[in-house]
């Protein structure tokens, strides 16, 4: 569906040739047998790097040499041959599907987080996308995603002796990543234009291929554009708002024009989130052009368009101001006959100086959606009077082979067969099973995940201080930290400043007394980091910091820097308890609680988001209140109150309560519901079936053409 231009930066001996077809399809990311295969090339570039592509462009001659000798390296590249075409020639849930589109479903979203090795997402939103672009594939739904390709990727984050959150952005390099130049129809790496203020700015497409979904990634840092222009696609969610508005136009123009370039014609438009909503006036003055009226070319879009918002808070909402969006959209008015004030009028939120992106995503889309069903109704309640009724509901789900734990996926795999996320789809019952599984061995297999995880911490702990001129005792010391006995929570997100970061510390004495209870202690991991521009979320940075290096709290509480989607897959796994409170209803969805879920580590959280749902009494815990007070001071002191009785009453004691085997089993029955009640409610397999019922099928099949 997406040619591209066979430039390989290097070569592979006779034999291998099919490592450089593997190492540029993301399909290893999930897969143990990819992994496995490159971890067994160079084991030490590979754990430096976790990038195949830039672990084949390392191998010297005389490893090549020994790779061709080894009947294990062997072994593992035919057993991944073998995992990648079963994977690429089965029947899928799509083959096996009564109705079809009849076209792709393109998908529209400003960052995606498919693998770490490619950092240009920021949170929830980019992983989410990743992990739709994942069960899309696996279910063989005919998707094509289209992002922009930041050169600067996101932040990365160190933490000083202060506290201090300090910001540094790396340098991507295509030619190092796993992605290939789209070839254009004329020749050479497809190019789309996009008309800016007395001049075109230019993008160069590049592909990202997952499985079998192709994520087209729009790149301005080319030599045909100014100095001035090819930053535009630099940073994630820059700062400043004309540049960010720059961002969004070449994202929604750009997607339309690169996939209308490629022969591509989608029957079903995702819109994921308002940063892409200007890929609706595109379309729009394409239809014109073609001798649409205006009104029936928004209606036509409304019939192949779906909608999705996925944050109630105004900081995740593009909004710009109205003099600003008139800067650049002359041309588009031109192209749609109208007005430029009509143009921005389509725009209005209802404040008149106001260009708000989810308001003119709404009026162009026939299916508006939250990403959980409290989520719905907070939108049905700020959107309803432009959706002209209530929202749909599609809870956000997870990629289940990507966030799953290595030994239980090797059971589902052993139980179920290798399409275990699809036969469990259809098959819901399975996972019923798991109830009967010895809690000794859900105990063994949760040991195993918290000892890699808190190995993993305790490095990251030493180059940390390292970093920060310890001592080598100091050092040495580190060796200590985290003894996996204890009970350890982990707390890691976005530190926006409604996800209430510092509200476990809100009462430093008594969480002291019981964190460091002699029969009974606990210790809490933490992560996150907050935006370059929101000094709300670093100064709580900046105060957990100074917490954990407190005398009272120190080796009870320890937070780690630069957190990303590695870690996370350590610490959801890894954890006994993921904690979360977010302000309610704030929260849309939050799906680090699912991966956590499934893996058995239990939630502990206010009654916000998916966990509305998630939550059936003996799969977790909640605490607080899950209706919004306007006084949030009164509102924090409750609900940490609350965090610290079930903490102490509820959480430690079943911990802590253990068999003449040291099994806790009360804690693995709870483990056991938690994976059972979870691991397909809350896929996203389960996801994009909602979203195909709900939306593909009936707008690509043209049900609402009248």
């Amino acid at each position: 569906m997406v040619p591209v231009l066979p430039i390989v930066p290097f070569e592979v001996p006779a034999g291998f040739e099919r490592l450089v077809e593997m190492a540029y399809d993301l399909w290893w990311s999930w897969s143990p047998e990819g992994r496995d295969l490159w971890a067994s090339l160079d084991p030490v570039e590979w754990e430096r790097t976790h990038n195949p592509v830039h672990l084949l462009a390392s191998i010297e001659p005389t490893r090549w040499e020994q790779i061709r000798n080894s009947e294990v390296v062997l072994d593992r590249y035919h057993a991944a041959l073998d995992a990648y075409d079963w994977y690429h020639n089965r029947e899928t849930w799509f083959d096996r599907a009564p109705n079809k589109p009849s076209g792709p479903i393109a998908y529209l979203c400003t960052e995606y987080g498919v693998h770490d090795t490619l950092p240009i997402y920021s949170g929830g939103l980019g992983i989410l996308a990743g992990d739709h672009a994942k069960s899309a594939s696996d279910m063989g739904i005919p998707l094509v995603a289209v992002g922009l390709l930041y050169r600067r990727g996101y932040f990365r984050q160190e933490i000083d002796l202060d506290g201090e959150q300090q910001h540094f952005y790396p340098v991507l390099d295509p030619r190092q990543l796993p992605l290939l130049p789209v070839a254009s129809p004329t020749g050479g790496q497809l190019r789309v234009g996009i008309e800016f203020p007395g001049r075109t700015v230019h993008a160069a497409v590049w592909r990202l291929q997952v499985g079998r979904v192709p994520v087209l990634l729009l790149d301005t840092d080319i030599p045909e554009n100014h100095p001035a222009d090819r930053p535009i696609t630099h940073q994630l969610y820059v700062a400043g708002r004309e540049m960010r508005f720059c961002q969004e136009l070449v994202l929604g123009v750009g997607a339309v024009r690169a996939l209308a370039a490629l022969g591509i014609e989608p029957a079903v438009w995702h819109v994921n989130e308002g940063h892409a909503a200007m890929s609706v006036l595109e379309r729009a003055a394409r239809l014109v052009e073609a001798g649409e009226t205006l009104e029936n070319a928004r209606e036509r879009i409304r019939n192949q368009t779906v909608f999705t918002l996925h944050t109630p808070v105004p900081a995740g909402n593009e909004v710009f101001e109205r003099g600003l969006a008139a800067k650049y959209l002359g041309p588009w008015a031109a192209r749609m006959k109208a007005d430029l004030e009509e143009l921005l009028g389509l725009a209005s939120d209802g404040a008149g100086d106001r260009f708000d992106l989810g308001a003119l995503a709404i009026r162009f889309a026939r299916v508006t959606n939250g990403v959980s069903r409290r989520h719905g109704e907070v939108v049905t309640a700020d959107w309803q009077h432009l959706i002209g009724g209530p929202a749909q509901a599609v809870t956000n789900g997870i990629h289940t082979p990507t966030w799953i734990g290595r030994e239980a996926g090797a059971l589902l795999v052993r139980k179920v067969g290798r399409s275990w996320p699809t036969r469990l789809l259809e098959n819901p019952d399975l996972v019923e099973e798991a109830r009967s599984l010895p809690d000794s061995q859900i105990w063994s297999m949760h040991r195993r995940r918290k000892e890699l995880f808190l190995t993993y911490a305790r490095e990251r702990i030493r180059t940390q201080l390292a970093r920060l001129g310890a001592a080598p005792d100091e050092l040495r010391a580190v060796d200590q930290l985290l003894p996996a006995d204890r009970l350890t929570l982990g707390f890691a997100r976005r530190f926006a400043t409604y996800k209430r970061a510092t509200l476990m510390f809100s009462d430093t004495a008594r969480l002291e007394s019981i964190l460091t209870d002699p029969q009974r202690p606990v210790q809490i991991v933490i992560a996150g980091k907050a935006h370059p521009a929101d000094r709300h979320g670093q100064e709580f940075v900046r105060r957990i910091a100074e917490l954990a290096a407190s005398p009272s709290l120190r080796g009870y509480v320890v937070m780690l820097e630069d957190y990303d989607a590695r870690m996370a897959r350590y610490m959801t796994q890894g954890v006994d308890v993921w904690v979360n409170n977010p302000r309610p209803p704030l929260e849309a969805s939050g799906t680090s609680g699912m991966k956590a879920a499934i893996n058995g580590t239990l939630n502990l959280s206010v009654l916000d988001g998916w966990w509305v749902e998630g939550f059936n009494g003996k799969n977790g815990w909640v605490f607080g209140s899950a209706e919004p007070n306007g006084d949030w001071e009164q509102a924090d002191a409750a609900d940490a109150a609350a965090f610290y009785d079930v903490l102490e009453n509820e959480v430690v004691p079943l911990y802590y309560d253990r068999d003449p085997d040291g099994v806790p089993v009360g804690w693995t029955e709870r483990m056991k519901e938690s994976i059972v009640s979870t691991l397909v409610r809350f896929s996203a397999h389960r996801m994009l079936k909602d979203y195909w019922e709900m939306a593909y099928l009936p707008l690509g099949t043209g049900l609402f053409e009248s």
